[in-house]
């Protein structure tokens, strides 16, 4: 018996299917594949990537749990397509080696600061993680079809530390892990909502060396106006 497919799961496979084409990628760059072949699958993971989150929010299942597996699907997919345009294209990540290697290092440093403070990744989807994505999609697409698009990834892999480095600061100002963060300055507004509550509960507030620094740092530079107002 053919169990019917809920409509709430589509966007679930439609994240794991983009997963799945990653490792469909090194193979097809591995077989000599067209470059027009490599750059439609990603382009079909784009796709993918940018209507599972539009159905997932009208079909209201935008969990966290979601949201969180459809992070690890893109980083998973570009893990894949990085090692696939190295088979493609060597050339092309062997001319952008500086920032590729501080792509990496501010992707592992975000990540490992993530696990040590909330004890799983970040899944902020923010502004910028979102325009990387699409910069890192057309230079990918670019590179395989054309065998050069040296200049693009080398744009999108300084955007990505651009969006790493966010990443970091907003897990540095936020309390406790929450999803669907836009920038931030959106992180620091909930900081201020949240913190209150935290005040008020029982279990104290984890707070890593790095983020208390950081915090130091902007508390000492933003004016007090509580402070301002009762003084006049």
């Amino acid at each position: 018996m053919q169990l019917p497919i809920r409509k709430q799961q589509i966007p679930w496979a439609m994240s794991g299917v983009r997963a799945a084409l990653g490792p469909v990628l090194i193979a097809g760059a591995a077989c000599n594949w067209s470059g027009t072949a490599l750059a439609a699958l990603v382009l079909s993971a784009l796709v993918s990537d940018i209507y599972d989150g539009i159905l997932a929010r009208r079909w209201h299942c935008d969990t966290a749990a979601l949201r969180l597996f459809d992070s690890m699907a893109d980083t998973f997919f570009y893990l894949c397509t990085g090692l696939a345009l190295w088979i493609h294209s060597p050339d092309v990540l062997l001319r952008n080696g500086i920032p590729l290697l501080a792509l990496v290092a501010a992707e592992g440093l975000h990540f490992g600061f993530d696990c040590a403070k909330f004890g799983k990744p970040a899944s902020y989807h923010s502004y910028l993680a979102k325009s990387w994505g699409l910069a890192m999609a057309i230079a990918v697409m670019a590179a395989f079809a054309s065998g050069h698009g040296v200049t693009l990834v080398a744009l999108s892999l300084s955007l990505g530390i651009l969006c790493n480095v966010e990443g970091l600061l907003m897990s540095a100002v936020l309390p406790v892990w929450t999803r669907d963060v836009p920038s931030l300055s959106a992180a620091w507004a909930l900081r201020r909502e949240t913190m209150p509550v935290h005040r008020a509960g029982s279990g104290p507030i984890r707070r890593l060396p790095f983020q208390r620094a950081w915090l130091t740092i902007l508390c000492n530079a933003s004016p007090n106006t509580e402070s301002e107002e009762a003084h006049r």
